[in-house]
């Protein structure tokens, strides 16, 4: 945890202002609204295996810089190309344990001893929008909507479990690598509304509890502050 609010502060630390280009073809001007982003969510897990309940405050922390393609003259509309860090929790009672060669998986109900039950993981994401905005050169505070696609690469994954008389906590290597999915950003100014569907299960298809497979599709809504 940290570590990552060390990346989000080197990642904000800077202050882009919006850069006006001449283009000598035309009579007005070009403009170009590179961002730096910071989004809060809250994590909600979808096709999930029967029995599995989420529990806590499942959240995720996300920063990064996009790049701002114009694709008309009034800038109105453009693509987005960014990179950024991510983190992203999962509380539940789906429990992970460590063995020779792998894991196994339970959920736990109706265990006094059991406290809580915490999937972390850390990702490089690769977002792409498109963009919709009623901006102009002279005017910062506008309407948006930025829907696009966003992929993301895994770089670490923990499960940590807590009862009464254990903490456990370990690298879960059973996490997809590559994860993908839809986003929608809408709002007004630096205020805005965030979501992310997943396309692709956290878990790798092979993982099971109870004999069925566990999925764990994430549903991240929360907001996103864009800082020009």
């Amino acid at each position: 945890m940290k570590k990552f609010l060390t990346c989000l502060t080197l990642i904000c630390s800077g202050w882009v202002t919006a850069q006006i280009l001449s283009d000598s073809s035309t009579s007005g001007e070009r403009y170009f609204e590179d961002q730096f982003y910071l989004g809060v969510t809250y994590n909600f897990v979808r096709n999930k295996p029967d029995g599995l309940s989420q529990r806590n405050l499942s959240y995720g922390l996300n920063a990064g810089f996009i790049r701002d393609i114009p694709l008309n003259e009034s800038g109105t509309r453009a693509l987005g190309i960014g990179l950024g860090l991510a983190l992203n929790t999962y509380y539940s009672n789906l429990v992970a344990d460590e063995i020779d060669g792998g894991f196994t998986y339970e959920l736990i109900v109706n265990n006094p001893d059991f406290k809580r039950s915490k999937l972390e993981t850390h990702a490089i994401e690769f977002p792409l929008e498109f963009r919709w905005r009623n901006s102009t050169p002279e005017e910062y505070r506008f309407w948006r909507v930025y829907a696009g696609i966003k992929a993301a690469y895994i770089i670490g994954a923990r499960s940590k479990l807590v009862t009464e008389n254990l903490k456990d906590s370990f690298f879960n290597t059973d996490i997809k690598d590559f994860q993908y999915g839809l986003t929608i950003n809408l709002g007004y100014n630096t205020f805005n509304i965030h979501a992310y569907y997943s396309l692709s299960d956290l878990f790798e298809s092979s993982e099971t509890v109870n004999g069925e497979a566990i999925g764990f599709r994430p549903l991240r809504i929360g907001i996103i502050f864009y800082i020009l």
